[in-house]
């Protein structure tokens, strides 16, 4: 998934600063000429971080019979964490229920006919082609409830500052061509600002109940980093 913020290209040349009696003003009161352009660039990369969601949800007459079968069924799946060599740091309780459940539609005041407890853990993967087999694990251990698989880059700052510096690269190419067809000649850049906030992250949905039959199939693409920059690049004139 491709996350770009884009800026409307823009060519803003100050006309009145051009003149000789401006150009001798104070530089207080000087504006100088300038060219304000956009620049985009994207890096793409492999991710090798994926994060998992599983769990378990069970249904009893009593609150006490669905809290003590959740709870065991959730230390299978535990186990099934530890023996896949996952460490404790890298599982997290994220999120633990106990909620009523009520007779479907029956006219009235709803009547309560059991109870459903639910634990989930979300799960870190640092080496990302073993997800499938990690679904079909917990799976196979008791989980009935597996949501989303993310997948992202665990460390994007290098390939941000490569798609910053072919951004940058990317403005001046289009100053200059702006610059060229004014007749005028391209200066120092007078500002730089990033446009928005980089945010990488690309996202699988996965069965909530694999078939025990055949793997997982999961499908990790490829992170696509993007950035967007605003430059301004003051001109020389008259040369």
């Amino acid at each position: 998934m491709k996350i770009t913020a884009r800026i409307p290209l823009a060519l803003v040349i100050t006309a009145g600063a051009a003149t000789p009696g401006l150009a001798q003003q104070p530089a207080s009161t000087d504006f100088p000429p300038a060219i304000s352009v956009s620049g985009e660039a994207s890096v793409s990369a492999p991710p090798d971080l994926a994060q998992i969601d599983a769990g378990v949800a069970s249904d009893a007459k009593t609150a006490r019979e669905a809290a003590e079968a959740n709870n065991t069924a959730m230390a299978k799946v535990l186990q099934a964490l530890k023996a896949a060599g996952i460490e404790d740091k890298d599982y997290q309780t994220s999120r633990l229920s106990l909620q009523p459940q009520y007779a479907p539609n029956r006219p009235g005041q709803s009547t309560v006919v059991g109870y459903r407890a639910s634990n989930r853990v979300t799960i870190k993967l640092h080496d990302v082609s073993k997800v499938a087999s990690l679904i079909d694990t917990v799976v196979g251990a008791g989980a009935n409830d597996v949501g989303n698989v993310y997948f992202t880059v665990a460390e994007p700052s290098k390939l941000l500052d490569q798609a910053r510096e072919k951004a940058v690269a990317d403005a001046r190419r289009k100053a200059e061509i702006y610059a060229k067809a004014a007749g005028v000649t391209l200066g120092a850049p007078l500002s730089i600002s990033e446009e928005g906030t980089p945010t990488p992250m690309f996202r699988v949905k996965t069965l909530a109940a694999p078939m025990a039959a055949a793997s997982t199939p999961v499908a990790q693409g490829e992170e696509t980093l993007s950035i967007a920059v605003s430059v301004t690049w003051a001109i020389k004139t008259g040369q």
